[in-house]
């Protein structure tokens, strides 16, 4: 190889890396940039309207943030996302069930289930976890989001180790109910949903 050419390469090489860190410090500054400006309009926001307060405390706190929305936008973008499956198989609970019941009464949002005794609530769908705690008329609740979108609300269950942002599969346990009354709900987009169209 010639001088004249190993020097025409090694220019290359270095322009091509000038390029890479020119865009990489583009991209870097861009994003502070960014959060510099929607962290000012939060700011601003909270100082001249005490709406603005509410409103943003009602969908950071009151709102379940749409997951399976985001998925696709990422996967639309970015390609397959990690699976959020846990990796850690060999203490998993060998449990697969369908839900069972004797008799359903409608309730409120949804619908009144008479079980037997400490039934042990299986997941109807996979889903994310995105609530537990209490709901009123409902009880201890457990809402998943799952993966058709729909938000499932269980009420009245003790839940069994399950936390926050777990991804529970269909049929695996998530508690019992705490008598023979289990409550279901589901919601779309918040507004609720017939139930009868999602028990089978």
């Amino acid at each position: 190889m010639t001088e004249s050419k190993f020097l025409t390469k090694k220019k290359f090489k270095k322009k091509k890396d000038y390029e890479r860190v020119k865009k990489y410090l583009f991209s870097l500054f861009s994003r502070v940039l960014c959060t510099v400006v929607l962290v000012l309009l939060l700011l601003i926001g909270f100082k001249m309207d005490k709406n603005f307060k509410v409103n943003f405390h009602d969908q950071v706190y009151n709102q379940t943030f749409p997951f399976q929305e985001f998925k696709k936008i990422y996967q639309k973008y970015f390609g397959e996302s990690l699976s959020l499956k846990a990796i850690d198989t060999e203490q998993q609970q060998v449990f697969d069930e369908t839900l069972n019941y004797k008799s359903l009464n409608s309730y409120q949002d949804g619908v009144k289930l008479e079980v037997t005794s400490n039934y042990m609530v299986p997941s109807l769908e996979s889903g994310i976890v995105v609530f537990l705690g209490e709901k009123e008329g409902y009880g201890d609740t457990v809402i998943i989001q799952q993966v058709n979108g729909v938000d499932a609300w269980y009420g009245n269950i003790k839940t069994n180790g399950i936390q926050l942002y777990d991804y529970i599969e269909k049929g695996k346990l998530l508690g019992e109910a705490q008598d023979n009354k289990l409550y279901l709900a589901f919601q779309k987009e918040g507004k609720f949903q017939n139930y009868q169209e999602y028990l089978s």
